[in-house]
């Protein structure tokens, strides 16, 4: 808990040192999508910066050091992960507002486990996704962005018994199609 409590100071001050900044046309937006923290409390951002009228590039993490539960066999689940990824969007119409188009490249280091069932597998996974949505403005610095998307990549993974004994039941490699993200988020644009 203090380390969550320690990762909220440090991107409120972060965000509070950039309003301090004198942005003019609104170039620079920082996010966050309440739909991954329902995600078993996992923590993330992105940040955006416009390059153009139809076009913005960015950035953005999430992490979940979490398990629930106790450490017995069958009795704990947990959805851990991090996870970076960073490309653009197509704004139509015009930035920060309306519809847009994404393309991005990922990265994802995950462990996951006793949620449905009682195995529990680790790996890594690389690849690229796209996605669309829309933003609504709600205020000139407020926005709420709805949007999903999928990624393809190739995953290296190991399977485990349950989520806390050391038995290996398996490795391997595979080529994967995901969902990448389903977004219900705030925006603060500068």
């Amino acid at each position: 808990m203090i380390e969550i409590m320690r990762v909220v100071k440090k991107i409120l001050s972060i965000v509070l040192c950039l309003s301090a900044l004198r942005m003019s046309a609104q170039k620079l937006s920082v996010s966050t999508n309440f739909l991954d923290w329902s995600g078993l409390g996992t923590l993330n951002g992105e940040a955006s910066y416009a390059v153009g009228k139809h076009w913005s590039v960015g950035a953005d993490a999430k992490y979940n050091p979490f398990s629930y539960g106790k450490k017995e066999v069958g009795k704990r689940m947990q959805a851990r992960q991090q996870s970076y990824s960073a490309g653009g969007r197509y704004w139509p119409w015009h930035i920060y507002s309306g519809w847009w188009l994404s393309g991005k490249i990922k990265y994802q280091e995950y462990n996951v486990g006793g949620i449905f069932s009682e195995k529990t597998v680790e790996g890594d996974r690389y690849g690229v996704g796209l996605g669309g949505g829309f933003t609504y403005m709600l205020h000139p610095h407020f926005n709420l962005e709805l949007g999903a998307g999928f990624w393809i990549g190739y995953d290296i993974y190991t399977k485990y018994r349950c989520p806390v004994c050391g038995p290996t039941e398996g490795k391997g490699e595979k080529y994967f199609i995901l969902p990448s993200e389903a977004i219900i988020a705030l925006a603060y644009v500068f």
